[in-house]
Protein backbone atom coordinates (compact mmCIF):
# COMPACT_ATOMS: atom_id res chain seq x y z
CA UNK A 1 0.00 0.00 0.00
CA UNK A 2 1.04 3.47 -0.83
CA UNK A 3 2.38 5.36 2.44
CA UNK A 4 -0.02 8.45 1.57
CA UNK A 5 -2.73 6.26 0.70
CA UNK A 6 -1.67 4.21 4.17
CA UNK A 7 -1.55 7.36 6.43
CA UNK A 8 -4.80 8.98 5.20
CA UNK A 9 -6.66 5.99 5.92
CA UNK A 10 -4.94 5.89 9.59
CA UNK A 11 -6.67 9.82 9.69
CA UNK A 12 -9.62 8.42 8.86
CA UNK A 13 -10.04 5.76 10.96
CA UNK A 14 -8.74 7.60 14.23
CA UNK A 15 -11.80 10.08 12.97
CA UNK A 16 -14.65 8.26 12.33
CA UNK A 17 -14.27 6.93 15.47
CA UNK A 18 -13.83 9.70 17.33
CA UNK A 19 -17.10 10.70 15.90
CA UNK A 20 -18.48 7.80 17.06
CA UNK A 21 -17.26 8.05 20.50
CA UNK A 22 -18.78 11.64 20.54
CA UNK A 23 -22.07 10.75 19.03
CA UNK A 24 -22.22 8.05 22.08
CA UNK A 25 -21.99 10.71 24.87
CA UNK A 26 -24.67 12.84 22.97
CA UNK A 27 -22.35 15.50 21.89
CA UNK A 28 -21.46 17.81 18.94
CA UNK A 29 -18.53 18.80 17.46
CA UNK A 30 -19.22 22.22 19.44
CA UNK A 31 -19.18 20.21 22.77
CA UNK A 32 -16.41 17.97 22.43
CA UNK A 33 -13.84 21.10 21.24
CA UNK A 34 -15.47 23.56 24.02
CA UNK A 35 -14.13 20.06 26.16
CA UNK A 36 -10.58 19.94 24.65
CA UNK A 37 -10.42 23.64 24.20
CA UNK A 38 -10.04 23.30 20.56
CA UNK A 39 -12.00 25.13 17.73
CA UNK A 40 -14.59 23.45 16.52
CA UNK A 41 -13.69 23.20 12.82
CA UNK A 42 -10.47 21.65 14.21
CA UNK A 43 -12.74 18.62 15.34
CA UNK A 44 -14.95 18.38 12.37
CA UNK A 45 -11.10 18.53 10.07
CA UNK A 46 -9.79 15.83 12.69
CA UNK A 47 -13.26 13.47 11.95
CA UNK A 48 -12.83 13.64 8.28
CA UNK A 49 -9.34 12.80 8.36
CA UNK A 50 -8.28 16.28 7.21
CA UNK A 51 -6.00 16.67 9.85
CA UNK A 52 -2.61 14.99 10.98
CA UNK A 53 -3.44 14.95 14.45
CA UNK A 54 -0.59 15.82 16.97
CA UNK A 55 -0.02 12.93 19.80
CA UNK A 56 -1.24 15.73 22.51
CA UNK A 57 -3.88 16.41 20.61
CA UNK A 58 -4.77 12.98 20.26
CA UNK A 59 -4.52 12.04 24.61
CA UNK A 60 -6.57 15.28 25.14
CA UNK A 61 -9.27 13.91 22.93
CA UNK A 62 -9.61 10.50 24.29
CA UNK A 63 -8.94 11.67 27.81
CA UNK A 64 -12.05 13.74 27.41
CA UNK A 65 -13.96 11.03 25.22
CA UNK A 66 -12.91 8.53 28.53
CA UNK A 67 -11.64 5.84 25.86
CA UNK A 68 -8.30 4.03 25.47
CA UNK A 69 -5.96 5.71 22.98
CA UNK A 70 -6.16 2.16 21.52
CA UNK A 71 -9.91 2.90 21.01
CA UNK A 72 -9.26 5.40 18.37
CA UNK A 73 -7.74 3.13 16.22
CA UNK A 74 -9.83 0.33 15.71
CA UNK A 75 -11.27 -0.56 12.62
CA UNK A 76 -14.79 -1.98 12.03
CA UNK A 77 -14.63 -5.95 10.87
Amino acid sequence: MNTNKNQSHVLKTIGQNIRQYRKQKGWSQEDLAFECEFHRTYIGAVERGEKNITILNLLRIKEELGVQLTDLYQEEE
